[in-house]
């Protein structure tokens, strides 16, 4: 009997997506590739473990029973390479899909961690909205996704990477007063830049302008918390964005914090990924994310109040 990694790999892969194809973007090979190493697999252990169907795949019964325990094997190798402390010997690649946030703050820290632990990791990254990435993660399109709640799904694995309060800033060339509690209608004389009409930031911020029943006020969606960011600078209207974010602007005074009344709740920010069919690095690279987040240093005081 000949088996190899390659094979259970191709096998897993294409009973976890239904394809031959989708198994060979994940395992960066061609889809003949996949077939031929299934087709050596199956004949090895002298059982069909896939039904092939116009272009799809699902397990047979043998199949099925024979899935957990060529997991299994994967995840003995990867906790062999953890135990060992050599993660040198772990090639391949992750599938990273981030919020825009994480890129502005500790993203690149998180990045250099990686490549310390993990220099034959090869990293292909998504940034999107918190909402498209779970998706993409309950899809098995990204490995581990670092994201802000609220999610409408929870993932098997999870660590919590802080909490980021919101601001509301502007302009100093508005002429907004920074201490003074601005009431709604001084508010809303501007444009409210906002992010994405997806995200949890616009469904929030327009359910309070609909509960303090505003009637002139004026949301500016952009899928970029960053363009939201230049706006406010170049005074086109009055942005609330993670504090966290902006603070090098804070500090150069390019925008000022304003006193309104009302701020969105702030964003829990947690590194999710599949606990039951993610290999062993997988849960050793959420760790590194968490290692990061808190090098950054911005939501410590905030996770520490939570917890007081």
């Amino acid at each position: 009997m000949t088996l190899n990694f390659k094979q259970l790999e191709a096998f897993v892969w294409a009973a976890d997506l239904g394809s031959f194809s989708k198994a060979a973007t994940r395992l960066n090979t061609t889809q003949p590739n996949i077939s031929i190493r299934i087709r050596a697999l199956e004949n090895a252990l002298n059982a069909q473990l896939l039904d092939r169907d116009a272009g799809s795949v699902r397990l047979t019964a043998r199949g099925q029973s024979m899935l957990p325990h060529a997991r299994d094997v994967l995840f003995a190798a990867d906790k062999l390479v953890v135990a060992s402390g050599e993660s040198a010997l772990r090639e391949g690649t992750l599938r990273l899909g981030v919020t825009e946030l994480i890129v502005h703050t500790w993203l690149q820290g998180f990045l250099k961690s990686l490549n310390e632990h993990y220099p034959n990791i090869q990293v292909e990254l998504t940034i999107d909205l918190s909402t498209n990435l779970t998706k993409e993660l309950f899809n098995r399109n990204i490995d581990l996704a670092l994201q802000n709640g609220p999610f409408e799904r929870e993932s098997s694995g999870h660590d919590y990477l802080g909490t980021y309060p919101l601001t509301w800033v502007a302009s100093p060339d508005l002429g907004l007063p920074k201490r003074k509690k601005l009431s709604t209608a001084e508010l809303t004389r501007h444009a409210i830049l906002t992010h994405a009409r997806e995200s949890s930031l616009f469904k929030a911020t327009a359910e309070h302008f609909q509960q303090v029943q505003s009637q002139h006020h004026r949301l500016v969606p952009s899928s970029n918390l960053a363009a939201c960011l230049y706006m406010a600078i170049n005074h086109m209207g009055v942005a609330t964005l993670p504090k966290a974010m902006i603070r090098s602007e804070l500090d150069r005074q390019s925008v000022v914090e304003l006193n309104y009344s009302w701020t969105p709740e702030s964003l829990d920010f947690i590194a999710r990924y599949d606990a039951k069919k993610s290999p062993p690095y997988i849960i050793q690279m959420a760790a590194l994310a968490k290692q990061a987040s808190a090098e950054f240093g911005y939501g410590l005081k905030r996770v520490a109040s939570k917890r007081a």
